[in-house]
């Protein structure tokens, strides 16, 4: 995998030491609490980076994307600017930017080295402080420009609420094309903008549930290939793909535990009903964990690993349950009206996200993890597979309008008020969200 190499600057020089990825910022004198019901933009300047070759106004135009999306930041038209940056090393004249308003300055630089690879320099200015907040350099590759552009937003997304962005990370879904009656699906992956899209699979079997591991580029998904649906693990760096198990009836529903040594899935049974197990990696034992004439389907681990949450029909309609990772203290949370699927635990740990159908809309929401607190954030014609940011701020799903010919992904943060198409270059469903990239 490509290491960046990153470096602090200060005012007027650099401050010796590289790191990989580790620099901590100062906390910004400007700051957005994102617990907030309703938040305003902070209104941010990001000026077109110096560059010979151009890439400095991409990379900006990146940065200022990521930050939009969000819905946390409103950069400010560049039309409006006063001062030309000229020098990104020397301090803007604060006061043409308090003139349009900005309450933040971000400035740089994109230079070749001689073997190639493109140094990006920015600082990040608080204008009504008059002090820079944080300055960086980046080394990478030409062609990881991109990636460079979200850790540039991330590290903004940082300074302005002390919590970690999640614009350096993938999303992996399930990419449909063709006729309705004909559809084929292919496991694909691309940055969380968009941008990068490319196949997985060949689509000559039918592709669900792919999830990523939270260590390694590595994907689990469900695979028709054998005519039984069947779970497969898939490295990302080398292609390689093996079966998990050799199971007499139906796997699906394929999640990791939070350090990746195992995999939580449901086994189906000839009556149509299915329990819950995991299987350790290394050793390739099973473990069962419930043992019901119900379908227990779609567990999701804590982020401690301690609890799982999972969907049962053992009380008549399909509800949320929770457990202890050895499958003990076994107990409904979920007790709204309609049917309750597809939990998924917050990396933040404090909420489960959940799909929800009732009279006849579905529904994207959270609860907190015993259940309480219950709140819609999306509701629709089709909305399904709920999946977490790395920071635990935003949801991804896909969503089907009534009449449409497929679905689309679409994001929502907690608030329910930002809600965001993901573009991809077809259909697309069952979403999941990567770690933040090493």
């Amino acid at each position: 995998m490509q290491t960046f190499l990153r470096t602090a600057l200060a005012v007027g020089g650099l401050v010796l030491g590289l790191v990989v990825l580790a620099v901590t910022p100062a906390r910004a004198l400007v700051e957005i609490d994102v617990n907030q019901g309703v938040v305003e933009p902070v209104p941010i300047a990001l000026t077109d980076f110096l560059s010979a070759g151009g890439k400095g106004a991409e990379i900006t135009s990146v940065v200022a994307a990521d930050l939009r999306r969000s819905g946390l930041f409103a950069p400010i038209d560049k039309n409006a600017f006063i001062e030309k940056i000229s020098n990104p090393d020397v301090a803007p004249r604060f006061e043409d930017w308090k003139v349009i308003n900005a309450q933040a300055v971000v400035t740089g630089r994109v230079t070749e080295e001689p073997d190639g690879r493109l140094r990006t320099e920015f600082r990040l200015w608080d204008i009504f402080a008059g002090q820079q907040l944080v300055g960086e350099q980046f080394y990478a590759n030409a062609n990881d420009w991109r990636r460079v552009a979200h850790i540039i937003a991330d590290t903004i997304y940082e300074q302005f609420t002390g919590e970690k962005g999640y614009f350096d990370s993938q999303i992996v879904f399930i990419d449909e094309s063709g006729p309705r009656d004909n559809r084929v699906k292919r496991l694909a992956i691309m940055d969380q903008d968009g941008a990068n899209f490319r196949t997985l699979s060949d689509g000559s079997a039918l592709v669900m549930t792919p999830r990523f591991s939270p260590r390694r580029q590595e994907l689990t998904y469900t695979s028709y290939e054998s005519g039984e649906p069947r779970v497969y693990l898939l490295q990302l760096e080398t292609g390689q793909r093996e079966l998990i198990g050799d199971f007499p009836n139906m796997t699906f529903a394929p999640r990791f535990s939070p350090n990746g040594d195992k995999v939580i899935l449901s086994l189906g049974r000839e009556d149509g009903n299915s329990n819950i197990f995991t299987m350790d990696l290394r050793t390739r034992t099973t473990t069962r964990l419930t043992n019901t004439n119900a379908i227990d389907t779609s567990p999701s681990y804590s982020p401690d690993g301690t609890q799982i949450a999972f969907t049962s029909d053992r009380g008549g309609r399909t509800q949320i349950y929770a457990m202890n990772a050895d499958g003990s203290n076994q107990h409904r949370i979920s007790f709204g009206n309609g049917n309750y699927s597809q939990p998924v635990w917050s990396p933040r740990g404090d909420l489960i996200a959940f799909t929800k159908q009732t009279g006849g809309d579905f529904q994207i929401g959270v609860m907190r993890t015993d259940g309480s607190g219950e709140r819609i954030l999306s509701t629709g014609f089709l909305l399904e597979s709920p999946a977490w940011s790395p920071n635990g701020r935003v949801i991804l799903f896909f969503r089907q309008d009534a009449g449409a010919a497929g679905p689309k992904l679409y994001s929502i943060d907690l608030t329910g008020r930002n809600e965001q198409h993901i573009p991809s270059p077809n259909f697309a469903s069952d979403p999941a969200w990567s770690p933040l990239r090493q």
